[in-house]
This record gives C-alpha cells, sequence and structure tokens, in this order.
C-alpha cells in the first residue's frame, strides 16, 4: 500500500512523533513548521495528505491530495471561515484533551468566588482585618449549591462529574437533547459519558429558565453564528442576585456589555472570565476596575502535558484513518465545529 505523508507544523518532542510513527510503516512524518500560509513548502503541499496544524491552513488547491486535518485546539472559530473547512477534506478538532485541565480551572474559580478570594485579596492589600469578617466572607458553598452548565460537551461532563463529588447539583443545556451520550473524544476516567448525573437537561432555548436556578452558571459552547451573544440582559435578569458567572468558551458568547451593567447593578455577585470579545482586553474595560470579577489572560486550556495529550487524541485517529474508520472530534461545518 501507498505511504501517508503526514506533515507536522508544530514542533513536537521527538519521543510524541515516535508513537506516531510507530503505528504504521506506512506513516512518512515530516516536521516543518509555519507561521503563515505562504511558509508552506510547495513540494510539500502537493503530496501531503495528513496534516497536523494549529492555525495555519493552505489553499485547498495547493493540496491535492489532502484528506485529513488534525487542528490542535479545540475551538476552530478562528478557522471557521477558510475554504478548507468548508471542503470534503476531514476536519478533526482536540476536543476533550483539555477537559481536565478546564475542569480545574473552573472549580478554582467557583470555589474563589464562592469563598470571597478577591475580597479577601482586597482585604490584604489594605492590611485590614475585617471586623464583619463572618458576614463579609460568607461562602455559597459548592455543596448543596446548584451549577449550571452552557454546552455539555467534554467539559461540560468532566465539570459534572467534578461538581457532583462536591455535592453540587447540576444542570446543563444541550444543543441536541435526543443523543445524550459524548460520542467525541474523552479520557477512560474523565466525564459523563451517559448524561446520567444530571439533574436536567435544558434545550439552548430555555438557558433562561436554566439560569434562574443557579448559584453558578458556567459557559461551555463553542462560539459559532448561533451561539454568538448567547448569554446576553434576559439571561442576566433571570440569574439570583448571589449567584456568579464562569466564562471558559470562546469571547463573543457573553455580551460584556450587559454583563458589565450586570454586575455594576448587583444583579449577580461576581464573575469569572478567561475569554473576552477583544483579546488582550483593552485597558478602558470597566473589567478592570471590578472588584467582585477574576480576570485570567485565556490560559484555562493550558497544562504541561497538553501535547502529550494532543498526541495520545492524534494516535487514535490515525489508527483510525489507516483502518479506514469514522474519526473522532469531526468538524461539521453546517453546525460551526
Amino acid at each position: 500500500m501507498a505511504d501517508i505523508l503526514v506533515l507536522m507544523t508544530i514542533a513536537f518532542q521527538e519521543e510524541l512523533l515516535e508513537r506516531i510513527k510507530a503505528l504504521s510503516p506506512r506513516l512518512k512524518l515530516v516536521v516543518d513548521t509555519v507561521r503563515s500560509e505562504e511558509d508552506f513548502s510547495e513540494d510539500l503541499l502537493a503530496e501531503v495528505e495528513v496534516l497536523y496544524t494549529a492555525s495555519v491552513l493552505p489553499d485547498p488547491e495547493d493540496t491535492p491530495n489532502l484528506k485529513w486535518v488534525q487542528v490542535h485546539f479545540a475551538g476552530v472559530d478562528h478557522l471557521a471561515d477558510h475554504p478548507l473547512l468548508q471542503s470534503e477534506v476531514r476536519v478533526t478538532t482536540l476536543s476533550g484533551v483539555a477537559a481536565s485541565g478546564m475542569t480545574e480551572f473552573a472549580v478554582m474559580m467557583m470555589l474563589s468566588l464562592g469563598r470571597r478570594l478577591p475580597l479577601m485579596m482586597e482585604d490584604k492589600s489594605a492590611k485590614l482585618w475585617a471586623e464583619d469578617r463572618f458576614e463579609r466572607f460568607k461562602p455559597v458553598q459548592l455543596r448543596g449549591s446548584t451549577v449550571g452548565i452552557v454546552g455539555y460537551g467534554s467539559i461540560g461532563r468532566q465539570i459534572a462529574r467534578i461538581c457532583r463529588s462536591f455535592g453540587a447539583e447540576v444542570l446543563a443545556t444541550k444543543r441536541d437533547l435526543k443523543k445524550l451520550e459524548d460520542p467525541g473524544f474523552q479520557f477512560d476516567d474523565l466525564g459523563d459519558a451517559d448524561s446520567s448525573l444530571l439533574r436536567r437537561l435544558y434545550p439552548p432555548q430555555a438557558l433562561a429558565s436554566m439560569a434562574a436556578e443557579c448559584d453558578f452558571l458556567i459557559i461551555t459552547i463553542p462560539l459559532t453564528s448561533e451561539t454568538r451573544g448567547t448569554v446576553d440582559e434576559k439571561i442576566f435578569e433571570r440569574m439570583k442576585p448571589s449567584s456568579f458567572l464562569i466564562d471558559l468558551s470562546r469571547g463573543g458568547i457573553v455580551d460584556h456589555g450587559a454583563l458589565v451593567d450586570a454586575l455594576r447593578d448587583k444583579r449577580i455577585a461576581g464573575a469569572a472570565l478567561d475569554v473576552y470579545p477583544v483579546e488582550p482586553l483593552p485597558e478602558s474595560s470597566p473589567l478592570w476596575e471590578m472588584g467582585n470579577v477574576i480576570l485570567s489572560p485565556h490560559v484555562a486550556g493550558s497544562s504541561a502535558r497538553y501535547n502529550e495529550m494532543a498526541i495520545e487524541l492524534f494516535a487514535e485517529n490515525m489508527q483510525r484513518y489507516l483502518a479506514d474508520q469514522p474519526l473522532l472530534n469531526r468538524f461539521i461545518a453546517e453546525r460551526g465545529y
């Protein structure tokens, strides 16, 4: 059988590349880091069958033999308008790889907000021992709270698993309520494969009803034309004044104008944000000055083991590719993820 040229545009460690090479003698790996479309070698593009890339894609006309693209991230909204994603080439994502790390981040933010860490840091800076400390730092405990997850994919399912271990009730919204199983990639000891950990599952149209019940509302849906602006003034109006918003998704899903108003008017108790409509977050944003807000620079999915976990998924998909089986995490142009 013919050789398969696999072009890797990321400089993985050699021991990780060896894991892919060991899958079949047909695989011919070439590592060629690129920063723009112009950096691609025309000779390689003419022969490449499988492309592993982060954010740079070639023109479909330059890749006559290309059959599969593996993207290095879970989200592909930054590539959604590229013609290659609208072509017959199979495109897969790394959905599921960062689920554990994203969940740890979400739990850290829930505990930090619920335990009033921003207020504690304010008092530390002021060298203040609050006389009303028991009232000032009255916590919202995870045990007995209700956590709402907007989007029940690999990240949401792992968040549900950990929240249940804390004793929280979990609600979630899901695009297709007829398919309760998780069809994407997930490590064996993670997640909620059959959605059995939920108290209730809502359609996206019922988000406001779900939000009204929640002590913590966590955003994990992908950014598409349908999800842009999902969390808007109507949602904040239904949330409890004691509740918190945590956004781990993509900038644009939460209406930041409505969020700022809700925080200023104390219609919600606080927020933790890792993503923003404009990144970096502009210095002019009022969010910088709000004491009940935790800001992080889009790092929730980062991990020292990210490349190792990415190769584990790529290896699983490569075995499927070699056996002519369906690939995991297939991008579907019609739905945008």
